[in-house]
């Protein structure tokens, strides 16, 4: 274990290929929306030669390939688990050695919940084996197991309205899938909503498009004052098969056993590495601290309490203390559910994430603003680790002109979502623009996502990668995210865009304006 504290006072400065008029800082600027397009257009060489180089040229495959090695020899990566320790050490060993710079860990405290062994079966009126994922967070059965009767129920409503039936019975929910947003409902809050009317336990149909007798995971919520319940999710032909008995008057009943329990918060890192910016790096914090680096062998910390004290005291440094520097944040998760291997979600989001910033080394490029990857931690369980890095970093909140988070899957870009002032959006729209050799150049709304939704709420624009989604929900959460649901030039095309647009961002004059 070693803390390195030091000053950064300047770097190497590159001329950008782009080129444009000086203006005033913090989004005040002098010039109409004519020349900002200018400014933009003016990128379009730059564009091109990371279009090439990403989808045509020696890149081409990169992401894929260092995606594969990773899940492939690590392995899926829970929060709090060794894989995910491993994986985090093996990504602050790559960003070195890809040539990146300011590569470090940051220290954050996160979930640790392990599902132990479960199973589920029906006992009446046939025996039967119901394959299940306990939910993250749930509590684990009594060693001999919950045996009782079973209530299908299809929404929340029914479940009110047969509230009288639920007493002591395991409740079946067969919601149907509408969309992800609103069916996760179910998964989310159906152990409470079952304990409410006196439950014992509840499985949920997986919330899932498509199914091929797989049933997906996710993180469950309990509630003050409610009792907790196990649960967890079984397939939707499992489910669909129970509502057919059920609406036949037939008695079903299942014995679950769930070996699940959570263990102390333990710590973990997020993972951070940069391509300095040439121009705006321009402020050394008064406090003298600018770069806060922790690399470690090991999850165990024999330093936590120094490490946690320092944290604590730059967080609550004034609004102008920190690192003084524009950034425009690329990002993904690297923890992922404990099956599968964590490819799909988010492996690819933030290896493209990495990607953006090894093409841009590539190419000799250095943007005016500081371009960070941040590969997060702990999303899976409510973006633990972003929070944390929002709470220790919003004091530069005005130095953030765009943060970017690529969770949805990696399969073929349709374009870009993005949240911000109609200015901002007008902007965006002349970047995309430079994607027209991909024919990827949509600026659609809700560039929201877990790990940079801290940031968006308050007023720092937001994008998120949009693609054709239409597979996602087959995989996701499941023991059939792998690399096999990845494509190689899907992965590159992404990457290409994911390149253009941080890169285009960070080297125009101006911040994005903010509403």
């Amino acid at each position: 274990m070693k803390f390195l504290i030091f000053a950064f006072f300047g770097g190497v400065h590159l001329l950008s290929l782009c080129s444009g008029k000086a203006i005033c800082k913090n989004g005040i600027s002098k010039r109409t929306f004519e020349e900002i397009k200018e400014e933009i257009a003016s990128c379009g060489d730059v564009a091109k030669a990371i279009i090439n180089l990403a989808v045509y040229g020696k890149a081409q495959n990169r992401s894929y390939e260092r995606l594969a090695l990773l899940v492939d020899t690590v392995g899926p990566r829970l929060s709090g688990s060794k894989n995910l320790e491993k994986a985090i050490q093996i990504m602050y060993q790559n960003l070195q050695q890809d040539g990146l710079e300011k590569v470090h860990l940051e220290p954050v405290r996160i979930p640790h919940w392990e599902r132990g062994e479960e199973s589920a079966v029906m006992l009446e009126p046939r025996i039967h084996k119901i394959a299940i994922l306990g939910l993250g967070s749930s509590i684990g059965t009594p060693p001999e197991g919950i045996t009782a009767e079973v209530l299908v129920v299809t929404s929340f409503d029914e479940l009110q309205r047969r509230a009288s039936e639920a007493r002591g019975k395991i409740v079946v929910y067969n919601q149907p899938y509408i969309n992800y947003s609103r069916t996760v409902q179910y998964r989310t809050q159906g152990a409470v909503e079952a304990a409410k009317v006196g439950a014992l336990a509840s499985l949920i149909r997986s919330v899932a498009s498509f199914s091929i007798y797989s049933p997906h995971t996710g993180i469950q919520e309990y509630q003050d004052g409610v009792p907790k319940i196990p649960t967890a999710c079984i397939t939707v032909e499992d489910a669909e098969m129970m509502s057919r008995m059920a609406s036949h008057g037939i008695k079903i009943v299942i014995q679950l056993k769930m070996g699940a329990k959570t263990y102390p918060d333990t710590d973990s890192f997020n993972t951070v590495a940069e391509i300095t910016g040439s121009k705006y790096p321009e402020q050394v914090d008064p406090f003298g601290l600018s770069v806060f680096i922790c690399t470690s062998n090991r999850g165990a910390c024999p330093q936590a309490a120094v490490c946690t004290s320092l944290i604590s005291s730059i967080s609550t440094l004034r609004p102008t203390a920190g690192l003084q520097v524009d950034v425009v944040l690329v990002s993904g998760h690297l923890d992922s559910w404990d099956v599968g291997q964590g490819a799909m979600d988010d492996g690819g989001g933030a290896f493209i994430s990495w990607e953006a910033l090894s093409l841009i080394k590539d190419l000799g490029l250095r943007p005016k603003r500081t371009l960070r990857l941040v590969l997060w931690t702990a999303e899976e369980q409510g973006g633990v680790g972003a929070f944390q890095y929002y709470q220790l970093h919003k004091v530069n909140i005005s130095n953030y002109s765009l943060v970017m988070e690529s969770d949805a899957g990696t399969f073929l870009p349709t374009g870009l979502q993005f949240t911000g002032s109609e200015k901002a959006r007008a902007i965006m729209e002349e970047v995309m623009s430079l994607l027209q050799p991909l024919n990827i150049t949509q600026v659609l709304s809700h560039g929201e996502g877990t790990d940079i939704n801290f940031w968006i709420q308050a007023g720092v624009p937001g994008a998120s990668l949009l693609d054709d989604l239409y597979k996602y929900f087959f995989f996701h959460h499941s023991h059939g995210d792998t690399m096999t649901v990845m494509d190689p030039k899907q992965m590159n095309v992404a990457a290409a865009v994911w390149a253009v647009v941080s890169y285009v961002v960070a080297d125009m004059e101006e911040m994005l304006p903010r509403s």
